[in-house]
């Protein structure tokens, strides 16, 4: 694909923010190849996200940060610019389930992802073979239930160590403590199936066939200290009905959540995702 720049913007609302950053594109013939904004009227703020051709430009990305912050502090704008050549680096985390993982990492060596996972966490030793064949590296680091404050140290010490831009929770079943949580917020990434709060707790298709549900779900979403309960990225649903088992609900749901989680992952790392407080726009 072309080389872009995706430059993503948010700040308050106000007359002009549109044809501000248009005439800066223009003036230095900077072609558009996506365009899109969003006017929030009950926070009173604004959002836009555009990617532009980076060939059309006569600078890099550093010269566009400096050219394009006068702009920025005039309209007091939270943003970013960003190269779709540089892909972002990714950490997986799981434990025993594979089928989140084993999807990410099949999108990943079939090049559908805009990343590079430059490695995989996991308490237990499951999974690496099938790590392993994708010549990943992976890392055991088993957790402690009487002190989990070594084996948090090691994975923050290995989040840095792999220079990591995101980290995605594939199934990883153990609640980060929440000093990891606030040092990569917005660069932590869950799935969980979407019937929380409702069937919170071990074995929640179980719960939900008892109750007789007709849909079930999934929802990726940013961590934060509240478990669950972070800004929401992406969502779907599946119906199901009384003749489906138990067992028919569980596979569906795993199908539910690896598409969810694919999805919400997709939109981070193409810059398409705004968090606002404890809410996102998603620019798909």
């Amino acid at each position: 694909m072309e080389r872009t720049y995706r430059l993503v913007i948010a700040c308050p609302d106000r007359v002009g923010i549109v044809a501000k950053v248009t005439t800066f594109l223009a003036t230095y013939n900077g072609w558009l190849t996506e365009a899109s904004h969003h006017s929030d009227p009950t926070n009173g703020w604004f959002y836009m996200r555009n990617e532009i051709k980076a060939s059309s430009l006569p600078f890099d990305l550093n010269s566009f940060r400096i050219a394009f912050e006068p702009i920025a502090r005039e309209f007091q704008m939270c943003w970013h610019v960003a190269d779709s050549q540089q892909p972002k680096r990714i950490v997986l985390m799981a434990s025993k389930e594979s089928h989140c993982l084993a999807d990410l990492l099949h999108r990943w060596h079939a090049k559908e992802m805009d990343g590079e996972i430059v490695g995989v966490i996991s308490n237990h030793d499951d999974l690496r073979r099938m790590v392993e064949w994708h010549d990943i590296p992976y890392y055991y680091v088993p957790v402690d239930a009487d002190d989990k404050s070594v084996a948090f140290a090691e994975v923050e010490r290995l989040v840095d160590a792999l220079d990591a831009e995101v980290v995605v929770l594939a199934r990883y079943m153990q609640i980060l403590p929440p000093e990891l949580c606030d040092r990569y917020t917005g660069r932590i990434i869950n799935i969980h199936h979407s019937f929380l709060p409702s069937f919170a707790g071990a074995r929640p298709y179980h719960q939900a066939y008892k109750r007789g549900v007709k849909l079930i779900g999934a929802t990726c979403h940013y961590v934060t200290q509240d478990l669950d309960e972070g800004p929401i990225i992406e969502q779907d649903v599946i119906r199901v009905n009384h003749s489906d088992t138990i067992e028919d609900m569980v596979r569906l749901g795993k199908d539910v959540e690896k598409q969810v989680l694919a999805r919400g992952l997709r939109y981070h790392l193409e810059d398409r995702v705004i968090v606002h407080e404890n809410k996102t726009i998603v620019f798909e």
